[in-house]
This record gives structure tokens, C-alpha cells and sequence, in this order.
């Protein structure tokens, strides 16, 4: 049997479900601006479903994206907010880490868009910064092309910390990396620099099944967290775009979501969780499942 990591699910969309709240272009971020007593709220029914690591509130938590509004010199006070709760969510419950989250610059799913890695390790020191010193470990996540995991990457790994790299492949083929490269193409960068875990994230269940074979040759630690969407659609990779240009999957069930996971730890996984529209009640199934099956949640 295997000692199998839990993540938490999605704590934006969580946010903003429980906010009640319009979805802003700033997605969580207006949400933990708004009602800053639902991050704690929220870390905490994880850790009470199962969870054994909380991702702080801070994929947005960027100075690019927080310049829209002028509150770009907010991001260092936004990321001890997230950081706090999470800590203070993990320390009620007694055990668990927490992990810095670091989303993509410019925008989601749009490696295009996204500085060179050179120059991108620049612009992420401030939020690494900000979060070295308050978590166990840095996840960037959501990374969607080779060159856009190496910035993050590098920037990461300067904090001295554990650092977990995610990457989103693409809805209908996830051996393929949303930038169209082959996650293969990830290879020679795992060798050169490899992370203390690779991931895939915020893609559907079906593609990340597809993908873990292809990360899983890198011969690192890796796991998967999927999302709960139908699509990635056209209208969210617009300008400034918001969480309502998105579609939610009625089909995937706490049951449904745990069946997937529970098979790619069958394929040598040994961290899972969920993403977007994935919540307590998943992460709760998944760990009955992987308790069920013999394994210790760690």
C-alpha cells in the first residue's frame, strides 16, 4: 500500500460560490478583498474532508493582474492574508502543509501571452518572496507551456523550498500541453532542474488519465488534480476574462471524481486532489476511497 499526499480542491471557485458575489476578472482574489473569513472557512472543511495539505488563496495574488484595478502594491498584504489563513486553518486542525500557490503570469491557459521564462523570474520573485517565508512547500500551477513552467520553475526553486510543479494539458488531448507542445517536451527540463514533484492540474479527469503516463517517465514524485469543467471555452481566453464564461460538468460527482483518482494512484500517483468545481464533498469521497483501498493519507 502507498502513503498517498491529499490536496485540497478548488479554493477560487470555492470563493466565489460561497461569496454569492458577481465573478470579477479577479476571480478569489475580490472574493478574500470582500470576505476575508471565508478563506479560513473554507482551508478548514478541507482539512475536516480529508485534505492533508491547503493551497493558500494566492493564484491571482499577482502584481500584473492586481495593476488592472491599481492595487498592484497590495499583492505582498493580499498574500499574508492567504498565507494566514491557511496556516491558521492547518493549525486548528492540528497536522498538514501548506502549499504557495503560483499561478500563471498575464492569464490562464494563455502561454502566449506570458513574459519569456527569463524575464519571468523576475516578475514571480516578489510573490515567492512573499510566500517563503509562511509555507511548506511553492506549487506553481496551471503552467501550459514548456518555457512557462521554467520561469515559474526557476523562481520557485530560488526559495529554497520544496517546490510541486503543475501543468494543464490540453481538454481533449492531455498527452499534449495547452500550448500544443507534447508534455514529453517537459523532459529536458526535468532533468536539468527537477522539481520535488511534477503534476497535472485544471484539466478534465479523462485527460489527465491520458497524461500521467508521460510524466510519470520523468522518474519524480508526481500525482494529479483535475477540474470540473466541460470545456476551457473560447469566451475564457478573451481579454480580463471571468469564471462565468465557464461551464460546470453535472456529471462529475464526488463518486465519479474519486473513481478517476483512485485510478491514477493505480498508475503509481502518490498525490491527488481536485481543481476547479471540485469540493469538499470530492476530496471527502476520495478520502473514504483512499483509506478503503488500504493506503495512509500523509
Amino acid at each position: 500500500m502507498s502513503a498517498i499526499t491529499l490536496l485540497d480542491g478548488s479554493i477560487g471557485q470555492e470563493l466565489v460560490k460561497r461569496s454569492g458575489d458577481r465573478a470579477t476578472p479577479l476571480w478569489s482574489t475580490q472574493v478574500m478583498m470582500d470576505h476575508g473569513d471565508l478563506v479560513q472557512q473554507v482551508h478548514g472543511d478541507y482539512f475536516a474532508a480529508g485534505a492533508s495539505v491547503a493551497t493558500t488563496n494566492t493564484y491571482a495574488v499577482l502584481r500584473d493582474r492586481l495593476e488592472r484595478i491599481g492595487l498592484q502594491d497590495e499583492a505582498p498584504r493580499l498574500a499574508d492574508i492567504a498565507v494566514t489563513a491557511a496556516r491558521a486553518a492547518r493549525d486548528a486542525h492540528g497536522r498538514g502543509r501548506v502549499a504557495g500557490a503560483l499561478g500563471p503570469l498575464v492569464q490562464s491557459y494563455r502561454p502566449d501571452l506570458c513574459p519569456p521564462a527569463h524575464e519571468a523570474v523576475a516578475i514571480y520573485a516578489e510573490p515567492v518572496a512573499a510566500l517563503a517565508t509562511g509555507v511548506d512547500l511553492l506549487l506553481p500551477e496551471t503552467m501550459a507551456s514548456v518555457d512557462q513552467a521554467r520561469g515559474a520553475l526557476l523562481a520557485a526553486r530560488a526559495s529554497g523550498l520544496p517546490v510541486w510543479l503543475a501543468v494543464t494539458v490540453m481538454d481533449a488531448d492531455g498527452t499534449r500541453l495547452r500550448s500544443g507542445e507534447p508534455l514529453d517536451a517537459l523532459a529536458p527540463l526535468m532533468a536539468e532542474m527537477p522539481p520535488d514533484a511534477i503534476l497535472l492540474n485544471c484539466a478534465p479527469p479523462e485527460a489527465i488519465t491520458q497524461g500521467l503516463p508521460h510524466i510519470a517517465r520523468f522518474g519524480l514524485p508526481f500525482g494529479a488534480y483535475a477540474n470540473g469543467f466541460t470545456r476551457i471555452s473560447e469566451g475564457f481566453l478573451g481579454a480580463a476574462p471571468t469564471v462565468d464564461a465557464l461551464e460546470r460538468r453535472s456529471d462529475l460527482t464526488p463518486a465519479a471524481h474519486a473513481e478517476a483518482a483512485m485510478g491514477w494512484i493505480a498508475q503509481g500517483a502518490t498525490i491527488v486532489g481536485g481543481c476547479c468545481e471540485v469540493g469538499p464533498a470530492h476530496i471527502a469521497e476520495l478520502a473514504r476511497r483512499i483509506r478503503e483501498a488500504g493506503h495512509d493519507i500523509v
